[in-house]
């Protein structure tokens, strides 16, 4: 999407702001506040937000006993489960394919796949999740088969990449694909035609996880990417037995409302204070390194930040953090510490040149990757992650914590996810990279996000008494804005100051 008359040609497929994952949550208004002012303050709402999503799993049991029958069914049957989403949930597949592996060393019968390839983990290939037809490709080259279950996991309903691979995989396979979604099924049978098509389909089996609102506007990477991975774990690992999978469910909800999460206050102040003393930072982990890479790449699209640094391809930015892996000696060690196999690039450079195994395996995550950050940016503080005396253990900048694990590989690496969703938002807050609880500083790279920019720049005018500009006047000013976006902009305010002539306050 490289063009404001090419998105406005098509706007009606991206404007999805009265879905629910897409509207501000009504309990953390304040969150930006929070997180310069009361950080600890700020944690408990967070967690109270996860709480209620996954107490609203609960509610599910009875609708889910078929996709737990199916995925039961499949693994009994020896058949192949592909996982496909894009973006969180791209990243959530992967992870689940990950602790599969992990488990089962020798079984190949679980794999994922995620818009852009693996290397999408490390950065999203602008616009890649707008075609359906990337998705049934993908699925296509990866060899899936008659026999073969795919399990599609989308937080809104409506993302054209899953859709692609999900109604090929209906004409490929005698397997029903699965779908997976966090939105109510009515509102998108009414508003999104390709969701539509899917939820109508006999060949198809969905369900709807309606998780309600993201604790940060449109942040789906936090409850309902943490419900999509949690429910399709479940199922992976507890097959037919859905009772013992749900009471699982139950202990570690109870688990979590036990746990105190205000000794993270101090690594998102001190994390904060890093950047804002232009520092950077780098994290070290070895057991939960797909959990921490997930959540320290996400920040970059979330909140306009430069992407993990490339030692093959430098730029002008240069990310805040980074990974290192220190069981691992090279790139192509990391990679395979980080997946739990060999990557599996896409190999389009036709479409993309960053499609490439030798681009992927540029990015180095082992424990070179110091040195690397050293050289670039002098010493960087390390933010270690990793496990003591069977918990969960934190160290940075001279803080450490230790917090309680409930002992399954599944539920110990959300219990992670969860903490670090939490660290990252309320340490992007304190460096005012959002508003309230809207993502101000969202990066334009796909139609979903174009929409997304848009309405918190209406939302925002609104606020301030400025209603005279058109959506479509707004996306224009967006477009010419993206242009000379720099990592100190964010794009909604700069397409404000466009709009009003700098006037707005």
């Amino acid at each position: 999407m490289t063009t404001a008359d090419e998105f406005l040609s098509q706007k009606e497929r991206f404007q999805l702001g009265d879905l629910p994952t897409e509207c501000p949550h009504p309990k953390t208004s304040g969150l930006c506040d929070w997180a310069k002012r009361d950080v600890a303050f700020g944690l408990d709402v967070l967690r109270e937000v996860d709480l209620d999503a996954l107490r609203r799993v609960l509610g599910f049991r009875q609708s889910l006993y078929g996709f737990f029958h199916a995925v039961a069914s499949a693994l009994e049957r020896g058949d192949r489960i592909f996982l496909v989403g894009c973006g969180a949930t791209g990243r959530l597949s992967l992870s689940l394919e990950y602790l599969w592996r992990r488990k089962f060393p020798a079984s190949l019968q679980v794999a994922s796949l995620m818009a852009g390839g693996d290397v999408a983990l490390v950065h999203s290939l602008e616009g890649f999740e707008d075609f359906p037809e990337y998705g049934a490709r993908h699925l296509r080259q990866l060899g899936f088969g008659a026999n073969d279950l795919l399990i599609a996991s989308t937080e809104g309903g409506e993302t054209p990449y899953v859709i692609g691979a999900v109604e090929a995989a209906a004409e490929m396979s005698r397997a029903s694909p699965q779908f997976l979604y966090c939105n109510p099924r009515q509102i998108l049978l009414d508003r999104v035609e390709r969701s539509r098509r899917i939820l109508t389909d006999p060949r198809i089996r969905s369900y709807c996880l309606d998780t309600g609102p993201m604790a940060l506007t449109g942040s789906t990477r936090m409850q309902a990417s943490t419900v999509l991975m949690l429910v399709i774990g479940l199922a992976l690992e507890f097959g037919r037995d859905v009772e013992g999978a749900f009471t699982a469910l139950e202990r570690w909800i109870e688990y979590l409302a036990a746990q105190d999460v205000a000794p993270l206050a101090p690594f998102v102040v001190s994390e904060a204070g890093a950047y804002l003393e232009n520092r950077h930072t780098i994290y070290s982990s070895d057991d939960y390194a797909i959990t921490v890479f997930t959540d320290t790449t996400e920040r970059a699209p979330t909140f306009n930040l430069a992407p993990f640094d490339n030692p093959e391809h430098p730029t002008g930015r240069h990310s805040l953090t980074y990974l290192t892996i220190p069981g691992a000696a090279t790139a192509s060690e990391s990679w395979r510490h980080l997946l739990a196999r060999d990557p599996r690039p896409l190999e389009w450079p036709a479409i993309h040149p960053k499609t490439t195994k030798d681009y992927l395996l540029s990015f180095d995550f082992s424990r070179r990757a110091l040195d690397f950050r050293c050289r670039i940016l002098g010493p960087p503080q390390v933010f270690h992650i990793g496990t003591a005396g069977g918990q969960l253990w934190l160290s940075f900048r001279g803080v450490e914590q230790h917090f309680g694990l409930p002992g399954s590989p599944l539920l110990d690496h959300l219990t992670l996810k969860l903490l670090l969703n939490m660290h990252s938002t309320l340490l992007m807050g304190r460096l005012g990279r959002f508003e309230g609880n809207l993502m101000t500083w969202v990066y334009p790279s796909n139609g979903k996000l174009v929409d997304r920019a848009a309405r918190y720049t209406q939302m925002l005018l609104h606020q301030r008494g400025q209603d005279d500009f058109t959506y479509d006047e707004i996306v224009r000013a967006q477009f010419l804005c993206k242009a000379e976006l720099s990592p100190q902009d964010s794009i909604v305010h700069k397409t404000i100051e466009k709009l009003t002539g700098g006037l707005a306050s």
